[in-house]
C-alpha cells in the first residue's frame, strides 16, 4: 500500500505473509516480511486488515450469500472469458458488521467468480470532533483458474483517493495471492 502526493510515493506499507489453514480449518498466518509503515495521511486500521484478507479476496462463504441481494447486470467478455455480471450489496446492514458492496462477474461455464470491483463498508465519516472517519477505498480483484477447476484471487488493485474532512489521501494498493498449494489431509 502506497500512499501519493501526484505521482510522488509519500509513504509505503510493505508485506508478506504465508496463509495456511490447520486440520480443523482455522486460518493461520505467518508474517515472513514487515517493511517499516511509512504511510502519511493515514492509518491501517484492523478493519483495513479485514479488507485485505478478507473482502479484496472477495471470500464469499454459501453461508454469506442469503445476507446480500443479487441483480443481474447482464453478460460481458472478461480477459478471453464469457460473464454474468451481478451487483451485490448487503440486504440489512447490522451495526457493527460490514459487508461488500459492487459487482461480481461470474465464468459463464463453471460459474465461478473470476472478477470482482467494489468496496467494503459501510464506510464511517466522523461526526464529532476527535472521532476518527474509517473510509475504505474501491479495488478491483482478479482471479485465477488453479487446479484447472477453481478459481482464486490473483491479485488486487485499488487506486483511490479517501476524503478525509482535513483533505484527501491518495492511497494505492497492490495485492499479490501466490503459491496455490493443495492441503494435505
Amino acid at each position: 500500500m502506497q500512499t501519493l502526493s501526484g505521482k510522488d510515493v509519500t509513504g509505503e506499507f510493505h508485506e508478506v505473509t504465508n496463509v495456511s489453514y490447520d486440520e480443523k480449518g482455522r486460518r493461520k498466518e505467518e508474517v515472513t516480511f514487515a517493511a517499516q509503515n511509512s504511510l502519511r495521511g493515514i492509518q491501517l486500521t484492523a478493519e483495513d486488515m479485514e479488507d485485505i484478507r478478507v473482502f479484496m479476496p472477495l471470500l464469499l462463504s454459501s453461508e454469506d450469500l442469503p445476507q446480500y441481494n443479487l441483480t443481474y447486470a447482464g453478460q460481458q467478455h472478461v480477459d478471453d472469458l464469457d460473464t454474468y455480471v451481478f451487483h451485490i450489496e448487503p440486504k440489512n446492514e447490522e451495526k457493527g458488521r460490514r459487508y461488500f458492496q459492487g459487482r461480481i462477474w461470474v465464468e459463464a461455464q463453471d460459474f465461478q467468480i473470476v472478477k470482482a470491483c467494489g468496496k467494503s463498508g459501510p464506510d464511517k465519516i466522523s461526526k464529532k470532533k476527535g472521532e476518527r472517519p474509517d473510509l475504505h477505498p474501491t479495488f478491483v480483484t482478479y482471479r485465477q483458474e488453479v487446479d484447472g477447476h477453481y478459481w482464486f484471487p490473483a491479485y488486487t488493485r485499488s487506486d483511490d483517493a479517501l476524503r478525509f474532512r482535513a483533505g484527501s489521501v491518495r492511497v494505492r494498493e497492490t495485492i499479490k495471492y501466490t503459491g496455490y498449494k493443495r492441503a494435505v489431509p
